[in-house]
């Protein structure tokens, strides 16, 4: 195995294990001490603990899941010298680990705050620009499952338009880009079902299941 695929194998098992931190666990247990696994949505996102543990531990996950995303890239990125592969891998590994963390059986987030923070790392107008798409779709139809589904949807567009002015991104950063919204909106799969079934609730409603984050 070449010097470059061990650098590359040893940053995506860093950023994996630092993506599969379960920050909502954590926070909901200190602040509430509650499994947030066995309440409300059984969701570790930042919205399921903010119904179960309160706004500051909601806004701490919210915060710390998005900067473990932002962390490894950065890492991949300092360890690289800004090697847009490295990065991409590290993205991913971190996303990867916040959806299917080791330490909960697999069953983690849906990588909505964690995609935002590897993205905002990668090329941070696309980030800024899919958290804008995220505040307007949530704010005009209430739905925040649909927010965070058109964020996803948007960033292999914001990614292009903003990689670098005048360039388009490499061909690895597109085919990642492309995969990790796939996995976002995969993860949510229920909600997507009950906004085609009209049962999908609306933010400030209460909800007892399946959050978007």
């Amino acid at each position: 195995m070449s010097h470059i695929s061990l650098t590359l194998l040893f940053l995506a098992v860093i950023a994996y294990f630092l993506g599969s931190v379960p920050f909502g666990l954590l926070f909901a247990r200190l602040f509430a001490k509650a499994d947030i696994r066995e309440v409300g949505s059984g969701n570790i996102g930042a919205t399921n603990v903010t119904r179960v543990a309160g706004l500051l531990p909601g806004i701490l996950t919210l915060l710390f899941d998005a900067g473990k995303g932002a962390l490894a890239v950065t890492v991949a990125g300092r360890v690289t010298d800004h090697d847009a592969t490295a990065m991409i891998v590290a993205a991913i590994a971190a996303l990867i680990g916040h959806c299917y963390p080791v330490w909960l059986r697999c069953k983690g987030g849906k990588g909505v705050a964690t995609g935002l923070g590897v993205f905002t790392a990668l090329a941070p107008l696309a980030g800024l620009s899919a958290l804008a798409v995220f505040i307007i779709v949530a704010f005009i139809w209430r739905f925040a499952s649909l927010g965070s589904i058109a964020a996803a949807a948007s960033m292999p567009l914001f990614v292009y338009l903003f990689w670098a002015p005048g360039h388009a991104p490499p061909l690895t950063i597109t085919i990642g880009t492309l995969f990790s919204t796939g996995l976002v909106i995969v993860k949510h799969d229920k909600n997507l079902q009950r906004l085609v079934e009209g049962t999908e609730p609306r933010m400030g409603a209460n909800k007892t299941e399946d959050d978007p984050e």
